[in-house]
């Protein structure tokens, strides 16, 4: 059995004069598996991200394809679905797919594709007139021309509706599904936890953890939350460990190893528990708890 990762990254930089946006960056990315790269604005993931694709090159550190340096090999087993993609004007969805299948030496069949991304209803639909799901489906498509070895999906679900974004789900698991290997990048912690199964979280140039995301979240938090409205919270409950929630109902937040006792204090103090709900950390506390919550430009 073959355990050479399908891409390494090995002590990548990229320096330029006044930044280190990349600083010293290692991980590997497993064949059939949906690696997930996050971190907040300015972390340096899309300089990593542009470096791996080969879109810009490292100042140092190397990155492998299959064991071996990037060369001609990856370009042709490659699939890249951008962040914003320009697309020739006045072209339908089936001329898209063609226009660029012929750009390739190796092609997936039209049919599969058609019928992976669900395009069948708007095949023959000015691809300007598409809704924003059926536009991300059709650049999925356009990333899957040459059947690649690794697709590259980079925010593929941005401003798209909830339902939209489910669908797109569908679709991601069912190219894993097919032993491809996908690396995506997404704002979204829902959307990472539910499709990664191993992440990397950057900041400030580097990597500042790593592992599946049930494994990060028991390394990180041996805890839950209790949630209730701040106007279930009376005075005499202050004196209980909480974070006070600035939302447009505000809300209290506690943090606890023992629900029944903090739940015992609650009414010991006269709080109401009709709105109080208990979940689970996620990797939202977990992206805050490691890069902070203050607002990133």
């Amino acid at each position: 059995m073959n355990t050479t990762p399908i891409l390494e990254v090995r002590n990548l930089r990229k320096h330029y004069p006044k930044v280190k946006a990349v600083d010293g960056v290692d991980f590997s990315v497993p064949t059939g598996i949906c690696f997930g790269l996050l971190g907040p604005n300015g972390a340096g993931k899309t300089t990593t991200i542009e470096m791996m694709e080969g879109i810009i090159r490292p100042s140092s550190g190397e990155i492998l394809y299959k064991g071996e340096p990037m060369g001609p090999r990856f370009k042709n087993e490659v699939g890249i679905q951008f962040q914003s993609t320009a697309l020739q004007d006045f072209l339908t969805v089936r001329e898209n797919l063609k226009f660029f299948s012929n750009l390739y030496p190796k092609n997936r069949s039209m049919d599969e594709l058609i019928e992976i991304c669900a395009l069948e209803s708007y095949l023959d639909r000015d691809a300007r007139k598409l809704s924003g799901g059926q536009r991300q489906r059709m650049l999925l498509a356009i990333a899957l021309v040459n059947d690649p070895e690794i697709v590259f999906l980079d925010e593929p679900t941005t401003g798209l509706d909830p339902q939209a974004r489910l669908n797109f789900w569908e679709l991601i698991n069912r190219i894993k599904a097919q032993n491809k290997t996908v690396l995506l990048t997404t704002h979204y912690m829902e959307e990472a936890y539910n499709l990664c199964d191993q992440i990397a979280i950057m900041d400030h140039g580097k990597i500042i953890a790593q592992g599946s995301p049930d494994q990060l979240l028991s390394e990180h938090f041996q805890d839950v939350i209790i949630e209730l409205p701040a106007q279930d919270f009376p005075q005499a409950a202050e004196v209980i460990p909480h974070r006070r929630l600035a939302k447009v109902n505000p809300s209290i937040e506690i943090s606890t190893q023992d629900v029944n006792k903090t739940v015992a204090e609650l009414l010991q103090a006269g709080a109401s528990l009709a709105g109080l709900q208990v979940r689970q950390r996620t990797l939202e506390d977990l992206f805050l708890e490691l890069t902070g919550k203050e607002l990133r430009q």
